[in-house]
């Protein structure tokens, strides 16, 4: 039963693809998002390596406010970024969408923070609203575009 456990264990940290960090100042109204670094990523071109980058969207109301976008790492399905990007927020009514692009136009995946988050996402943005001006570092599963579009919706 152990070996099981294992197994499970590997499976669920191969599922693990990005690390971030969240940080929110209320007195600034600044919530400032750091891509650490992602791993496992899916190949997506012949010769089983990439050139991916992460790209951020705030969102409020299902309007786009504002988009940020990291270096392209090239040639890596394990990118090390440590990139920052800050935002003046006015209130905490505000959803992060993170896409994890490889190469120009392949989002191979998405995380979503914020209101309309569930499991460890929620926890997530929850940890950071819960300790302010304290950056939250966090490991997530990248989800496909129709899941988080599913998130979305539900909650309409």
């Amino acid at each position: 039963d152990k070996d099981k456990e294992k197994e499970k264990d590997k499976k669920k940290e191969k599922e693990k693809n990005i690390c971030l960090s969240l940080r929110y100042v209320p007195t600034a109204g600044k919530l400032t998002v750091v891509i650490l670094e992602a791993k496992n990523l899916k190949k997506m071109d012949v010769g089983g390596l990439s050139d991916p980058y992460v790209k951020i969207h705030l969102m409020q109301n299902g309007k786009r406010l504002k988009k940020k976008k990291t270096t392209i790492k090239k040639n890596t399905l394990n990118p090390y970024y440590n990139e920052s990007f800050s935002f003046e927020v006015p209130c905490e009514q505000i959803e992060v969408h993170i896409f994890v692009h490889i190469g120009k136009n392949d989002a191979i995946g998405k995380v979503l923070l914020g209101g309309n988050s569930t499991g460890t996402e929620q926890r997530h943005w929850s940890d950071m609203l819960a300790n302010p001006r304290r950056p939250i570092a966090q490991w997530h599963s990248l989800k496909s575009e129709d899941e988080v579009n599913a998130l979305i919706s539900n909650k309409k």
